[in-house]
């Protein structure tokens, strides 16, 4: 017996086809259609038959789509598996490092019952937080997740629902909280058949991937409602520990309560029904505050965003690179400003954008904010998918490793980084209709011609081998440059853990001081100063007589009498044993 329910206001008689039989559904107030239907179970083939249509349709919120995106969906049971992760509770998000990855891409396999064979690396490496790219079923086997159209039922090429159940269930036996990436501010360009239904999106706002999703206008409780609902689901029924909510200043809703605050209520709600906390992450290019500010303080109450801009700033300050958004940034002191007080740009004039751009961020920890140098964005939206270290050399990517990861934020790794991965990550579609196919390939080389690129330069990402290309090899970590990196993520990783400075949350406590022409950095925090120079000649910078080097990116890091000596290219992490000393 299973009961058949969804929100189809636009329709004057829906019935439901389950196992071949058709069923009709009785109206319910506000649009909604329901029915019984006694004979379904788990893993019945069922859709939608909408007024005079003759061929049924997948339901918005099918929990599964075995033969794909425009086949009949299934019914699943959610508790029917077995888990073994009782009173499991996550790390906070203070003491964590999170590691983002693409299924598809993270293993030769592509799968999730793969990507557990890698567990016991990542926690070994001291990972606490896995973050999955998107899972949601799209057109294709592959892609990068956000062209997702049924997100209720995990992407089949990885495994479907109980694979994901899997996934989880082994990292929490590992001591490894897991995230996953959920995608609210548009659906993909094929397979999405609400419309059909009711309004899911509004004619009154676009963003750049298609129409915005309706927050505001009529029908927008029932479509809010969808939303919440499916973040709930993967809270709930796959005991994920939180989500990372991508681009929400795409979200356009001018409602009394904004959308975000709505889901964050709801996330709390749920998790004072199980007792544990769930992680809220939004991905914004804002520089809005707001979005982790108490809510007593008129903010929505995340736990953390993505910074772009200490992303940017350390990243210009390395490769020297001032094209697109980059142009904002390049200076030691754009650098300076973004470990201090995270935002560069909190209320001035943005060349890039060409208008003033974000706010200060007041007295917020720095635990609300993630700080990377790497993510699915910053590599894969480049022509040609290149990793920091295809871009600069070892030693200046060891620079950027140590802020990143003995920096005031959150930590972020994207998966390969770790070992300097030879692999690219490159953007990748499988749409099976040739003609949107074509449109997103030449709309791929368009987008990089502008930037100097010729069209043969740029991948094609409707071909396999753009995919193929992508995935990591493992084999190589454990051969030089990437088994000299693996080691510098592994000290850098063992001494955040141990260093209670290090995990200190206040900005105010965070030091730093640079050169602008010579391009040192010196970062301290409590005991522990973090040196680096981006400059092209060594430098000797004074340090106190109870200085000690920790951690050197190259060996001639040395100190001398009361100088450090610092060569081009290099990192030092220092204590001060005076300032221990005094704590």
């Amino acid at each position: 017996m299973h009961r058949f329910r969804v929100w189809a206001p636009r329709a004057k008689r829906v019935s439901v086809v389950v196992d071949g039989e058709r069923y009709e559904m009785e109206s319910e107030p506000r649009g909604w259609w329901a029915t019984t239907v006694d004979k379904a179970q788990a893993a019945s083939r069922y859709g939608f038959l909408l007024d005079d249509d003759e061929t049924p349709v997948p339901d918005p919120r099918s929990a599964r789509q075995t033969d794909g995106v425009h086949g009949l969906s299934e019914v699943v049971d959610h508790s029917a598996f077995a888990w073994s992760d009782a009173g499991w509770r996550p790390p906070t998000l203070g003491s964590s490092v999170i590691y983002e990855l693409h299924v598809g891409t993270f293993t030769l396999g592509g799968t999730l019952d793969a990507a557990i064979e890698r567990l016991d690396y990542l926690a070994e490496l001291g990972i606490t937080h896995v973050e999955l790219m998107p899972l949601a079923a799209a057109e294709g086997a592959r892609g990068w997740g956000y062209d997702g159209v049924a997100l209720y039922a995990p992407l089949e090429a990885y495994g479907g629902p109980d694979a994901v159940k899997r996934f989880v269930d082994a990292a929490h036996g590992r001591g490894l909280a897991v995230l996953i990436d959920v995608v609210y501010n548009h659906f993909g360009p094929s397979g999405n058949y609400t419309g059909k239904f009711g309004g899911y999106i509004t004619d009154h706002h676009t963003t750049p991937w298609g129409g915005a999703v309706n927050f505001e206008d009529a029908g927008s409780a029932e479509v809010r409602e969808f939303f919440i609902e499916n973040a709930l689901m993967w809270l709930r029924d796959y005991h994920l520990d939180g989500l990372r909510i991508d681009a929400v200043h795409a979200f356009i809703d001018r409602s009394a309560t904004h959308f975000l605050r709505q889901l964050e209520d709801a996330v709390l709600a749920l998790g004072n029904h199980t007792g544990k906390h769930y992680a809220v992450i939004a991905e914004s290019d804002l520089n809005d505050p707001r979005l982790v500010m108490a809510r007593e303080a008129g903010g929505y109450g995340l736990d953390a965003q993505w910074s772009d801009d200490f992303h940017h700033a350390l990243w210009t300050v390395l490769t020297g690179e001032t094209t697109g958004y980059y142009q904002d940034f390049g200076s030691m002191a754009d650098l300076a400003k973004s470990i201090q007080q995270v935002f560069v740009y909190q209320g001035q004039y943005s060349p890039y954008r060409k208008r003033d751009h974000g706010r200060p961020v007041g007295a917020l920890p720095a635990d609300r904010f993630l700080g990377y140098i790497q993510n699915h964005d910053q590599v894969g939206n480049r022509a040609q998918g290149e990793r920091l270290s295809q871009v600069v050399d070892l030693g200046r990517a060891k620079i950027a490793v140590a802020m990143v990861l003995l920096g005031p934020f959150v930590p972020m790794l994207f998966a390969g980084e770790e070992f300097a991965a030879s692999t690219p990550f490159q953007y990748f579609t499988d749409f099976q209709d040739k003609e949107l196919g074509r449109l997103v390939s030449e709309g791929r080389r368009k987008e990089f011609v502008a930037f100097g690129w010729s069209p043969e330069e740029v991948p094609d990402p409707q071909a396999e081998e753009t995919f193929l290309r992508s995935k990591l090899r493992w084999e190589e970590r454990d051969e030089g440059v990437h088994a000299e990196m693996l080691d510098w993520y592994r000290r850098l990783i063992r001494l955040r853990r141990e260093e209670s400075a290090l995990t200190c949350a206040d900005l105010g406590e965070v030091r730093v001081r640079f050169d602008e022409k010579q391009k040192w950095l010196w970062m301290t925090r409590g005991s522990i100063e973090v040196v680096f120079n981006a400059g092209t000649s060594r430098v000797s910078l004074p340090v106190a007589r109870r200085d000690r080097v920790l951690l050197a990116s190259v060996p001639g890091v040395v100190c001398e009498g009361n100088c450090l000596l610092l060569p081009a290219g290099s990192v030092a992490v220092l204590r001060d044993l005076d300032m221990l000393t005094l704590t």
